[in-house]
């Protein structure tokens, strides 16, 4: 368990936006819960959720319980908070799914069992997919200004910047949302919800329900929505989300994506994605300023997240991926992975027969990839001893390149020099 008390902690990491007056008081008191929201939106989380989860992970770890909430009733209906569209709904069925593969990925960070303060995980839908229309106007609706409502900065914005404006049920999430607050308090206890920056106001309208309804007092705690230093939303890439379902992103593209963090983020991320302590990050942050090449503070950044939630087994495997890439060898790995691992390289295929029987000569290969211009330049290149095939270094300029010498027949890695790699495809 954490010996610093749990709002020194997020301070010190500097994971608090908003709090709500007395709600560190009220953390005093003694054991509390707190709880997360996860719309099922997909069957993964990304990166983007995980400020929120290491919030509850510290929580946790201060001896407070956390509540994980899925959101298997507000996910039918979609969230607007930072959306300039209108969500496409999904099916109970879907949502569901979703809900079990969260519930998963979660379990690599929280404790939910073994502990004296065990996590929990609950289900929206068991109390919104029962609750009668009617009642839900009549006990919910009425302590909700329309006014109030289309001033807050979510329905602002999208009647502002979509030409469809809102739509109902949209603009009910607010009412979802806050009720689900006053349910876990009644049923749970729990008098705190954690979020980003960006619930805000639904978390507020939580704590005013429940206020309303049960003459309780609730608190909200939100941490900062993160940018890059470069102004690019955190988690977002060319090839876009950053999930930690490894069919989505593997291991390996999960890792790179925290090794290629610049170096004026790297600080803020260690803080905000590890539980190294005070010391450990200080340490790394002066590293860092001394010898910025080493990329010190970024390796113990992408090693420490990829253990976490890939394992040691997934965190082995995108070293080993990633040491490829600066001229390790390519033992133990399959075609899949060397399609990852070069997908961003330039690449070109080779007709399966041209490897069949005696092969291709490698100055032939060479100049068909366009790795040289000429047979010449191949011819001195394997000479000088710049030429690799998967890695290995071509020493014969009449080696013959065979369909055998292709990853599981599939893949040929040509390189010359330390850095240009060049991917073939055997087709057909």
């Amino acid at each position: 368990m954490a010996s610093v008390p749990l709002f020194d902690e997020y301070r010190w990491r500097g994971m608090l936006h908003d709090v709500t007056e007395g709600a560190e008081a009220a953390f005093a008191e003694g054991p509390q819960s707190a709880y997360v929201g996860f719309d099922p939106t997909a069957a993964s989380l990304h990166v983007g959720h995980l400020l929120p989860i290491m919030g509850l992970v510290h929580l946790q770890r201060a001896g407070h319980t956390p509540i994980a909430l899925v959101g298997g009733g507000t996910g039918l209906i979609g969230d607007p908070s930072g959306k300039t569209q209108e969500r496409q709904l999904l099916t109970r069925e879907q949502s569901a799914e979703n809900g079990e593969a969260v519930r998963a990925q979660l379990s690599a960070f929280l404790d939910f069992e073994g502990v004296p303060n065990p996590a929990r995980m609950v289900n929206n839908l068991e109390w919104l997919g029962t609750m009668q229309v009617l009642d839900f106007l009549r006990d919910v609706g009425k302590h909700f200004s329309v006014n109030v409502m289309l001033r807050r900065d979510t329905v602002r914005r999208r009647l502002e910047e979509d030409g469809d404006g809102i739509s109902y049920t949209e603009f009910s999430y607010l009412l979802l949302q806050s009720y689900d607050f006053l349910r876990l308090y009644q049923d749970q206890g729990c008098r705190f919800q954690f979020g980003g920056s960006d619930q805000w106001g639904n978390i507020v309208g939580g704590t005013d329900l429940i206020r309303r309804v049960a003459g309780g007092k609730a608190w909200g705690v939100t941490f900062p929505l993160i940018t890059t230093t470069s102004g690019v939303k955190f988690g977002k890439t060319e090839a876009g989300a950053v999930w930690l379902d490894p069919a989505r992103t593997s291991p390996f593209r999960f890792y790179q994506f925290w090794l290629r963090t610049e170096d004026a983020d790297v600080g803020k991320y260690l803080r905000f994605f590890t539980l190294m302590s005070r010391a450990e990050v200080e340490a790394l942050d002066a590293a860092a300023a001394e010898h910025p090449e080493r990329r010190e503070a970024q390796k113990a950044l992408a090693e420490d997240v990829t253990r976490r939630v890939h394992g040691e087994a997934g965190l082995a495997r995108a070293r080993t991926a990633s040491d490829v890439l600066f001229g390790g060898g390519l033992e133990g790995l399959g075609a899949d992975e060397i399609a990852d691992i070069f997908a961003d390289v330039p690449s070109s295929g080779v007709g399966a027969a041209e490897l069949d029987g005696e092969g291709a000569g490698i100055l032939d290969l060479l100049v068909g990839a366009g790795v040289t211009s000429s047979r010449g330049e191949a011819r001195r290149s394997v000479e000088q001893g710049g030429i690799y095939l998967n890695n290995e270094r071509v020493t014969d300029p009449a080696r013959s390149v065979t369909r055998s010498d292709a990853v599981e027949g599939r893949f040929l890695v040509l390189r010359k020099g330390k850095r240009s790699y060049h991917l073939v495809r055997v087709e057909g």
